[in-house]
């Protein structure tokens, strides 16, 4: 990335270096969620580790855009969604908040779900009670003051604990290490291409990408910040919950080389998984899934009460009030279609699939067409090269959205 630091600048401390890690976290976070781990377990189970390659890609795509979403943050003087209507029009921002948001409340189903299941998996009892307690959990941290670096430490913290136990996964589950280093050449076996495509679109996180601009505006992050930033937070943010993804891959791959059961599900990846490694592998493996719950829940309820607020005109700043209502609302809709369809909603998933062929391409364009203003960015916009990754990313959005949206058709 672009260095923009005035070389008199005192070069800072390890500790404050340190300080500077958050808004990318929070955007893994979100990224890295029951979703995302799914699609991982159905390319490791279906075609072992020949689709690594894919996770690869797709984090360096995201790397760039979340990299001109932080520039975004330092620059824009209010928000980023102001800063749309200022440049691009009232509707185009109001269309980009509502459009998100109508997203996050799709994925609060899954992140609901996801975390009562995997506090289910570790304690046993009722995955819906669990539900139930993750979600007024995140309430009461939604409802804390000065919400924005609450929910920083609580999501690096998860994800501190997510890699542990994905890391202790792959070497308790044996993996063949050559076999899988072959799978960072490309290749598409018969039959992944849909596959090939979900991987895509759960780790190349638009959504995430666009929210960082909030976190980095929150931060009140400085241009003479930019290169220490880049290095602690924008990319370890994004690389650690690619790598976590690659080792799930790793592990389902490992589990059905070793047993010759295929899962297709986290559940059922963790039934094949004890008789392998034992109660304590499939604890380990349990606990990183229940972080990845979690951390995605969280996340997702403070970025879609942050934007829609935004896009409203009612405050861009997570601690609002009109952000904490929405925030409330996108938990509350999780446990409510939690509760009322005690099985999995995947009715809800595909409509977020749905939801994200026509907002995920808007949300990238945008990003890159504002990373781009020169009365905006100034000294900071994007360089030529940091435009051929964006117009890639934006190209691998464009082929996904038509891929899911003739798969819907023909479906």
């Amino acid at each position: 990335m672009r260095t923009i630091v005035d070389s008199r600048t005192q070069r800072r401390s390890f500790w404050q270096q340190l300080a500077l890690i958050g808004p990318a976290f929070v955007a893994g976070a979100w990224q890295f969620g029951p979703g995302n781990l799914t699609t991982a377990v159905q390319a490791g189970s279906g075609f072992q580790y020949t689709l690594i390659w894919v996770i690869v890609v797709s984090t360096i795509l995201m790397i760039f855009l979340t990299d001109m979403s932080v520039r975004l943050g330092i620059k824009s003087p209010v928000s980023l969604i102001a800063s749309i209507k200022d440049h691009l029009g009232e509707a185009v921002g109001v269309i980009a908040g509502i459009g998100i948001f109508l997203i996050t409340l799709c994925f609060s189903v899954g992140n609901a779900v996801g975390s009562g299941l995997g506090l289910s998996m570790l304690f046993g009892g009722a995955p819906v009670m669990w539900t139930v307690i993750c979600t007024l959990a995140v309430a009461g941290i939604l409802l804390l003051r000065n919400v924005y670096r609450v929910v920083e430490k609580v999501l690096v913290v998860m994800i501190a604990l997510m890699a542990i136990a994905f890391v202790a996964s792959a070497f308790i589950s044996n993996p063949d290490w050559i076999a899988a280093a072959s799978g960072l050449i490309p290749s598409a076996p018969d039959g992944s291409w849909l596959l090939i495509v979900a991987l895509v679109g759960t780790n190349f996180s638009i959504n995430a990408a666009f929210y960082t601009a909030y976190g980095t505006k929150e931060r009140r992050r400085t241009e003479e910040q930019y290169r220490d930033v880049t290095i602690v937070d924008t990319i370890p943010g994004i690389v650690a919950p690619g790598i976590m993804t690659a080792l799930v891959i790793v592990v389902a791959a490992s589990v059905l080389g070793q047993t010759g059961q295929a899962a297709g599900t986290i559940v059922a990846l963790a039934g094949v998984f004890e008789p392998l490694a034992g109660p304590i592998g499939s604890t380990v493996f349990a606990i990183g899934f229940f972080g990845a719950a979690f951390s995605s829940m969280v996340a997702n309820a403070t970025a879609g009460g942050t934007m829609l607020s935004d896009g409203l005109g009612r405050g861009a700043s997570s601690g609002s009030r009109t952000a904490k209502i929405v925030s409330g609302s996108i938990l509350a809709f999780g446990v409510v279609v939690a509760l009322i369809f005690q099985s999995s909603p995947i009715q809800l998933i595909v409509i977020a699939q749905a939801l994200t062929i026509f907002v995920a391409p808007v949300l990238a364009a945008l990003i890159i067409i504002m990373a781009n203003r020169r009365s905006l960015m100034g000294s900071m916009r994007n360089t030529w090269w940091q435009n051929l990754f964006g117009v890639i990313g934006l190209v691998a959005v464009l082929a996904l959205s038509v891929r899911l949206l003739m798969s819907l058709l023909a479906g």
